[in-house]
């Protein structure tokens, strides 16, 4: 339990620009800054951080708080351990009672599993530089690649030794519990014998954007091809492969300095560019790229250089997974490496100034490698030749920017000798079809909702917030400053108290909507303004108020019985007293009114795809089509909301 006066600390001294410019790249946009959103995929700059209210909104996918819901959100941490992150940049010294056994009992599975793997990481780097068997093997394995002992001990690499049940002997010694070895995928259980997963093997710890050692990849040292050369650690709740980047903890900031991000394919090329000073390099650890890594990169910044050996057989296997790059909108270049090198080897041959120049000097557009690799096949054959073409040009397509597809277009048509005419009609092809393909997925989606609300009789669909809105007031006039029971956020279990009023105002100003019903805006903006002073309103002040349509509306909501709410009624069970039904009488009235809102922004959104569609506008057509999900799962959260109900 960390001390209230250390909590104070802690927020007084926070920056939330700074706090949020380690995970995401900011611009200055007037008095905010303004970036690409860490929790959802969006191509165009949504999220805005503001310094002087220590907040962040996502206009796009509705996140926001302060800086230690930032971290929270990121970084999947409870509300302690958020703190304690923070603290820890700032250097603040936290001050907590002991945890009783009880509440390390308490502890969630996920806290749990984060223990046990930041312990075996510290075993690991133990056994590898104090152990006799760590140095013998593994140290000296390092050392033999030519890695210092700098580097060793920042990316923090280990040993865990040759001994079947070493590590888990020592956890479980340790108090940690076989349950959470077993799930971090440090152990591996069978009915008669517990056995370590990374046994005789050097350790490569795979660190989280914040630094927390997340998983492992351990490497075998011996010759015999029945083992698997690589082990990583299985996915859990705190290690998911397609959402990490090896290095990028230690890479990020030079990324973002440079502007720049080299990507190579494993653990030591990682390391040995790292140890030369390009500190700017991560690695997908043998994977497919993924779009979730190459979101990552894209924090940071947009522009990607992949480093090849010299196979081009390899190459050529693995260009389609590099349109996923373009077609998140960066900007990739492509460096082949000498023939039989690999980033680790050549940088043992050449110094840092060598090699800065080899990456200059030879560093590719992708688009131009990828047709001269395509080209030097097709020759002397039409057929493959048009081949080649429709693939350039669907590479060509995925790129967002038009402006970048037109460059492309022009210079392609010089490369392959083909008319720029063709090449536009080729990649136009390719837009429209992956258009159709995604408006008829979300159209399947669509009609599976429709399908499982069938059965159920619409209501009649007003286009506006009117009935929602007169339901809000009403029970703001009636009950704000009843007391009304809501999760505690700032700990794992329990409630607090706020008023009805609080609540109200909270929920809605919270996810920045407006009231349209000019009367009803009025009084709404005259109770947040009381309570921003904290001056309690009764319903006399309303009554009494010297806007005559205030008055008179006020005197009509008050006088309304509760038996009347549209939205409630339809539950069709006896209330006793609508004050006894609060807790579920308001989120459901605040619900009610948010999905309302986003009915008629999908609507708005379904008009304006047809009539982009209608005028072949495929960029709008994307565009909105993107929003049009967002918007979708909004939706389908708020039917979560409610229990996992269709609302219709």
């Amino acid at each position: 339990m960390i001390d209230h006066n250390t909590i104070s600390r802690i927020f007084d001294t926070v920056e939330i620009t700074e706090v949020i410019q380690d995970f995401v790249t900011l611009r200055k946009r007037g008095a905010n800054f303004m970036g690409l959103c860490p929790f959802h995929n969006e191509k165009t700059p949504s999220f805005s951080v503001s310094p002087s209210k220590g907040i962040y909104k996502c206009f796009g996918c509705g996140r926001g708080g302060n800086a230690v819901n930032f971290i929270m959100e990121h970084e999947h941490l409870s509300y302690p351990e958020a703190l304690k992150f923070l603290a820890g940049k700032y250097n603040i010294e936290v001050v907590e009672k002991e945890l009783t056994a009880e509440e390390i009992q308490q502890q969630n599975e996920r806290e749990s599993m984060q223990v046990v793997t930041s312990f075996a990481q510290k075993y690991f780097t133990e056994a590898l530089f104090n152990s006799v068997e760590g140095m013998a093997v593994g140290l000296s394995y390092f050392k033999e690649r030519g890695f210092r002992q700098e580097i060793i001990k920042k990316f923090q690499l280990g040993y865990c030794p040759e001994q079947k049940d070493a590590f888990t002997k020592s956890a479980q010694s340790a108090g940690y519990k076989l349950d959470y070895l077993v799930k971090s995928g440090l152990s591996i259980r069978r009915e008669s014998h517990t056995f370590d997963r990374f046994s005789g093997r050097i350790i490569f710890p795979i660190h989280t954007l914040s630094g927390t050692v997340a998983g492992f990849g351990g490497r075998t040292l011996k010759s015999d091809q029945k083992v698997a050369k690589y082990v990583n650690s299985p996915e859990s709740d705190i290690y998911n492969k397609s959402k990490t980047l090896y290095g990028i903890y230690f890479a990020k900031k030079m990324i973002a300095a440079e502007d720049k991000c080299f990507l190579v394919e494993g653990y030591t090329d990682v390391l040995a560019m790292f140890q030369m000073g390009i500190e700017n390099v991560v690695a997908s650890s043998g994977t497919s790229l993924t779009p979730e890594q190459i979101r990552l990169i894209k924090r940071f910044t947009p522009n990607i250089t992949i480093l090849y050996d010299g196979d081009e057989a390899g190459i050529k296997a693995s260009l389609r997974g590099i349109d996923l790059i373009l077609e998140e909108g960066l900007n990739v270049k492509v460096l082949m490496l000498p023939e039989g090198e690999d980033p680790d080897s050549y940088s043992k041959k050449v110094s840092p100034t060598q090699m800065n120049d080899f990456i200059v000097l030879n560093e590719q557009d992708f688009i131009r490698f990828k047709t001269r690799l395509l080209i030097d096949d097709t020759q002397s054959d039409p057929v493959k030749r048009a081949n080649m073409i429709r693939e350039i040009a669907r590479t060509i397509s995925v790129i967002p920017d038009s402006i970048t597809r037109s460059v492309y277009i022009r210079e392609c048509s010089n490369w392959l000798q083909v008319e720029e005419g063709v090449l536009y009609m080729e990649i136009n092809r390719a837009r429209r079809k992956k258009a159709e393909q995604n408006y008829l997925r979300l159209r399947k989606v669509e009609d599976q909702v429709i399908q499982r609300i069938s059965k159920k009789q619409p209501e009649t669909y007003s286009g506006n917030t009117e009935t929602q809105e007169r339901e809000i007031i009403r029970l703001l006039l009636n009950y704000g400053n009843h007391k009304f029971r809501i999760k505690n956020i700032e700990r794992k279990s329990g409630e607090k108290n706020i008023t009805v009023a609080e609540f109200i105002v909270n929920e809605i100003t919270n996810d920045e909507l407006k009231l349209d019903n000019p009367v009803f805006k009025q009084i709404f903006e005259e109770y947040q303004h009381h309570l921003n002073e904290q001056k309690p309103l009764d319903q006399k002040y309303f009554i009494n108020h010297p806007d005559q349509s205030i008055r008179d509306k006020s005197a009509e909501l008050l006088s309304i019985s509760y038996d009347l709410s549209k939205i409630w009624r339809k539950h069709e069970n006896y209330i006793p007293t609508e004050e006894m039904n609060l807790q579920e009488i308001l989120p459901e009235t605040l619900i009610a009114f948010k999905n309302e809102r986003i009915k008629i922004a999908i609507l708005d959104i379904q008009n304006r795809i047809k009539q982009a569609q209608e005028t072949n506008n495929l960029e709008q057509v994307e565009e909105l089509q993107e929003r049009f999900i967002i918007l979708t799962n909004l939706k389908k959260q708020l039917s979560k909301d409610l229990g996992d109900r269709i609302i219709l």
